[in-house]
């Protein structure tokens, strides 16, 4: 089992791209991206339309146009990211809201799972786009 799904893993190094341009004003198409990625065009265009409805990334049209970051990278983080691309972040289907186990008062795994599944998040939570720009410094 995979947590993180191919395509959240393709919409990372799409924002690993422009992150590295960020603040540069310098749009990258959505076909350039697919292109250097290896990623196919139309799972591109539609992960960047998903980023672009949560805000993580902005459209620039016209003749130079493409995608740029809607925020700074130091203000969008992992769980975001995948939210918008997964949907919530469950370990379990017992963490959902419209599930209702009759055991959740008396589990023995709740506790434990509650404790993991918040330490997996507030990891996501913590870390931001910005560490990608850490990361192009070293290399």
């Amino acid at each position: 089992m995979d947590i993180i799904k191919r395509n959240t893993d393709y919409a990372l190094r799409l924002l690993y791209e422009l992150v590295k341009l960020y603040g540069k004003n310098r749009p990258v198409p959505a076909r350039q991206l697919s292109s250097e990625l290896f990623i196919p065009y139309p799972i591109t265009c539609k992960l960047l339309q998903k980023l672009q409805n949560k805000k993580i990334v902005a459209s620039v049209m016209g003749p130079k146009g493409g995608y740029i970051l809607a925020r700074p990278p130091s203000k969008l983080n992992f769980h975001e990211v995948i939210e918008a691309i997964q949907g919530p972040i469950q370990m379990n289907r017992c963490f959902l809201d419209r599930f209702q186990c009759p055991l959740k008062e008396r589990c023995p795994l709740r506790k434990k799972l509650a404790k993991i599944q918040s330490e997996i998040l507030s990891a996501l939570k913590d870390t931001t786009l910005e560490e990608f720009q850490d990361k192009e410094q070293e290399e």
